[in-house]
């Protein structure tokens, strides 16, 4: 195979496809959308299989706990899926939306008209699950998508794109709308990187080695969040059994995730009532803590922490402990390691939660809830195509809105100008 040549006739393809998805109408995307979870729910059996032989594969090869997690489909989440593709239909359109109108002095009428981004090149790993989302919501806001799967679900990965290439026959879009690039070489994703001509932006979800390549070879404007460190301050004035609570859920809910809790830091007047419960409960469900003096000083039983724990993402059950000596201190500590990614505060005092609204700058900032929660499904807008820790465009998990851009329209009545 011409890598080269299959690229770019990849993204020819893709380009045409863009034009035609940008001026179909609201109805025809979302009978396509219930066709592809139609066929999810229609085609399971042929999905669970093709994953199972992914998963077999991983295993072999020693993937980590954390690496299969992230690979495994099961019938539920086969169901959550097709579900998450019917919750992008019943979303509102913002495709041709005009907000902002503005009366001029010169009589014409100046608005702002919502537009696709055009042709999205998406680059992901061991989360098959994220065909489906991404090929839901590029569809919903009129965007062409390039998915390029890792090698290691890509037996999964087809087999859920077969579901949403017969979805989109049933609703007379062009297959080339949604393309699965069918080669595993790493040379298609440089290629891909290269190819501003035809793709219009890149959003990248895998490992940290993965989008550094990536930013340092892109031609392409990107999407995407590097780490995912993300930390739950437990205040002074917390309510006890909502920091227990919540602590446990951010970090122990799921490992694998960027939206895990990997540092909890914990005000000092309180670190001698909520680390001892705490503790416990991450011994039982085998997470390990390396904690600073103060917190072994409570917990004489955690490892040590390093400087390199702080600005760790474990994405495994390890959690670095700091006792801090109040909000400022937990600020300043979350501006020096943090990832910009997600970060809480439990708190009952309103003045310090406020504080830590506005000053903690990551794309999703946190009060009494769990960072679990930083997700597109969570925060209604249908399933997610990644998280953002950009300023420009898009920031937080990123749906149909941060799939689309803005274009000034005018509507005049003859008027020039003078």
């Amino acid at each position: 195979m011409d890598i080269v040549e299959h690229m770019r006739d990849i993204g020819r393809r893709a380009r045409v496809a863009a034009r035609v998805l940008a001026r179909s109408d609201t109805a025809t995307k979302n009978a396509a959308l219930a066709a592809i979870a139609a066929q999810v729910r229609a085609s399971a059996g042929d999905i669970l299989a093709a994953n199972a032989l992914d998963l077999e594969s991983a295993r072999s090869s020693g993937a980590d706990a954390a690496f299969i997690d992230r690979l495994t489909l099961d019938a539920r989440g086969l169901e959550e899926m097709a579900a998450g593709v019917e919750q992008v239909a019943a979303l509102p359109d913002p495709i041709g939306q005009i907000t902002d109108w503005n009366d001029r002095p010169s009589g014409i009428r100046v608005g702002r008209m919502r537009v696709p981004l055009g042709v999205i090149g998406i680059i992901y790993e061991s989360r098959p699950d994220v065909t489906a989302d991404a090929s839901a919501l590029c569809l919903k806001s009129g965007n062409a998508a390039i998915l390029r799967g890792g090698s290691e679900a890509a037996r999964s990965n087809k087999a859920i794109a077969d579901c949403v290439q017969r979805g989109l026959a049933v609703a007379g879009l062009p297959a080339d709308a949604v393309q699965l690039v069918g080669t595993t070489d790493r040379a298609a994703v440089g290629e891909l990187l290269r190819m501003n001509e035809f793709v219009d932006i890149i959003i990248p979800r895998g490992g940290k080695s993965l989008i550094e390549r990536i930013m340092a070879e892109s031609r392409i404007p990107m999407i995407k969040h590097l780490d995912g460190v993300c930390h739950v301050f437990i205040d002074r004035d917390a309510d006890l059994d909502k920091a227990i609570r919540i602590a446990d859920n951010a970090k122990t809910q799921r490992f694998g995730t960027c939206n895990t809790m990997e540092t909890l830091l914990v005000d000092a007047p309180i670190a001698a009532r909520v680390l001892p419960p705490l503790a416990a409960i991450y011994r039982d469900k085998g997470v390990e803590l390396r904690g600073d003096e103060k917190a072994r000083a409570v917990i004489p039983q955690m490892a040590p922490a390093s400087e390199v724990d702080w600005a760790t993402e474990y994405l495994a059950p390890i959690l670095a402990v700091r006792v801090v000596e109040g909000v400022d201190q937990a600020i300043e500590h979350i501006a020096r390691y943090g990832s910009a990614h997600t970060d809480a505060i439990v708190t009952e005092n309103r003045a310090r939660a406020d504080r830590f609204l506005r000053e903690v700058d990551s794309s999703s900032v946190m009060v009494n809830a769990s960072t679990r929660f930083a997700d597109g499904f969570e925060y209604g807008l249908g399933a997610e195509v990644g998280i953002s820790t950009d300023k420009l465009h898009a920031r937080g998990p990123v749906g149909l809105e941060g799939l689309t851009s803005q274009k000034f329209v005018v509507i005049g009545d003859g008027q020039v100008r003078t």
